[in-house]
């Protein structure tokens, strides 16, 4: 078999740093907090970490508006304690990404401040500035994602500057080749610094149309998105002009270059667009990013055609690519809420987590997936979220999947000595990390056996994947690598379901010591338990 790098395949732990563990009592989580987890993260059998933003920030979204590329927020730490955190991954075992938010900054960031002061400063040109139309109003149509008009007035220079979405993340203006470039030097301060990868935030969003073209209005029936809501206005129009423009592949070509001079180093792209599989397979080819990952598995749909539907339609797109997979992260519902429908249940978690580490690519799973959390609800007066506070009630934002890990059943969970930013939520303390790891078939443990296991299966981790014609709610496909082919079939539902096997038995060999809930078969027959799974040897 040939090398293979380390991020194809690989099972990456998004680890949310506000909320992992807090070690100085300010009721936030900080770096320490991961360096001391660490040995529990390797212990669940995954291949890397990703660290969502710890960077300077004043926190208007929570780390996504960066202040200072390349400095710690005091909030998490400092620097050292990320070399520290950098090289005890490395000797656990475990890749480090970190997140990378290059389509815009905080607006206290030294470049925004210069460049607002006035039209002809040094830096006036690095972000997106428009003149008003002749009433006064914004310069075109587009809309932020967190609500209203994506333009913001700026006395300073009389002009309005664009914010795809909060106000306090102006856009930068990537059609700058000075912007370009100092945004490659802050990813080469962390690749010099001995990081493996980059998750790049809203990757999609670095370039706009610099005609400013009104983006066209979108039928109703049509206002579906990833990642907002119909009844946001954000979902009435065709975002044609104010993300994904063709420039950007170049800029990603010149990423690519960056990292290519580095060992074994990732790009990871996160991508929401108009037809964001289409984007994903433009994005990871021709010398692009190394993976990408969108959306489409974290929605509200959860059957067997529509994972099959979205997985065959990327892999007919993505002819050179690398796909990663998700169902939950910090921006949407707990996968265990959204597709358990209100049946949640340690079955349906373990089956979860298979699922998508059994698909063609690589897999990021959110911490807290190993437990079993399900959806926080958190009341309105405990919001932090300004995306949750400006769309409640129909939408309560992303708080209640960013609620503190819980390590105890003790105080705050273990969390904090102190008053956590989020609560904790009563339920959550009865699937801590403590009471699980005492119970053989916890959650937690299940996550663990499955990952073990999965280690030694290569058709799994870098096989090619076919799909098999089932009804509802049974979810079946073929990986094959090298001579070795395994057949997978999922039952998606709560009650046991007795399907014929779609391949000759007397090629299967049963394959067994995953953990899950194992399917019987009696001849041509195959009955799966609720939420239960089968693996096979073809051949």
């Amino acid at each position: 078999m040939i090398d293979i790098p380390w991020w194809r395949g690989a099972v990456t732990y998004q680890i949310y740093p506000r909320s992992f563990l807090d070690t100085d009592g300010d009721g936030v989580g900080d770096l320490p907090g991961i360096i001391d987890r660490l040995d529990y993260v390797a212990s669940l059998g995954v291949d890397a970490i990703w660290i969502a933003p710890f960077f300077k920030s004043p926190m208007a979204d929570f780390g996504y508006d960066i202040a200072d590329y390349r400095d710690v927020d005091p909030l998490f730490g400092t620097l050292e304690d990320f070399d520290h955190l950098l090289a005890k991954a490395h000797r656990l075992g475990l890749k480090v990404m970190i997140d990378q938010v290059l389509s815009h900054t905080s607006m206290e960031h030294e470049w925004f401040r210069q460049s607002r002061a006035s039209r002809d400063n040094s830096k006036s040109d690095w972000y997106v500035w428009a003149d008003a139309r002749e009433d006064g109003s914004a310069p075109n149509n587009w809309l932020s994602l967190f609500g209203g008009s994506a333009w913001q007035w700026e006395p300073r220079r009389g002009q309005y500057y664009l914010h795809n979405f909060l106000a306090a993340q102006p856009d930068l203006n990537f059609h700058n080749p000075q912007v370009q470039a100092a945004a490659l030097d802050n990813v080469r301060f962390w690749l010099d610094r001995g990081v493996d990868g980059t998750r790049l935030d809203a990757i999609n969003f670095c370039f706009h149309d610099q005609q400013l073209r009104d983006n066209p209005p979108k039928p109703k029936e049509k206002r579906t998105g990833r990642g907002f809501s119909p009844d946001n206005p954000y979902a009435f129009q065709y975002h044609y002009y104010n993300n994904t423009q063709p420039e950007n592949l170049a800029f990603l070509a010149e990423l690519r270059a960056l990292m290519d001079g580095y060992t074994d180093v990732a790009a990871l792209g996160e991508i929401s667009s108009e037809d964001s599989l289409a984007t994903m397979a433009e994005y990871t080819s021709d010398h692009r990013l190394h993976m990408g990952y969108s959306f489409e598995l974290l929605t509200d749909d959860f059957s067997a055609a529509h994972i099959r539907d979205t997985v065959q339609m990327l892999e007919s797109k993505m002819t050179q690519g690398w796909p990663c997979w998700a169902i939950s992260n910090h921006d949407v519902e707990r996968v265990l809420t959204r597709w358990g429908r209100g049946k949640s249940s340690a079955q349906l978690a373990n089956l979860l987590t298979a699922m998508v580490c059994s698909l063609r690519g690589s897999v990021c799973v959110y911490q807290g997936e190993e437990l079993g959390l399900t959806e926080a609800d958190v009341p309105y007066e405990a919001l932090q979220d300004p995306y949750g506070i400006a769309f409640w009630p129909q939408f309560k934002g992303r708080d209640g999947c960013r609620t503190p890990m819980p390590w105890t059943d003790g105080d705050h969970a273990g969390f904090s000595n102190g008053r956590p930013w989020l609560p904790v939520p009563e339920e959550h303390r009865a699937l801590a990390v403590n009471e699980q790891e005492a119970q053989p078939t916890s959650v937690l443990n299940g996550f663990r056996t499955f990952m073990h296991w999965r280690k030694a299966q290569p058709a799994l981790r870098w096989g090619d994947i076919r799909f098999v014609d089932t009804a509802e709610p049974v979810l079946a496909f073929t990986r094959s690598l090298d001579g070795q082919t395994v057949l997978v079939i999922f039952n998606l539902s709560s009650d046991s379901v007795a399907i014929l096997l779609p391949l000759p038995t007397g090629s299967l060999q049963i394959l067994e010591g995953h953990g899950l809930a194992q399917g019987q078969r009696d001849g041509d027959q195959l009955v799966l338990p609720a939420y239960g799974a089968w693996f096979a040897q073809v051949g």
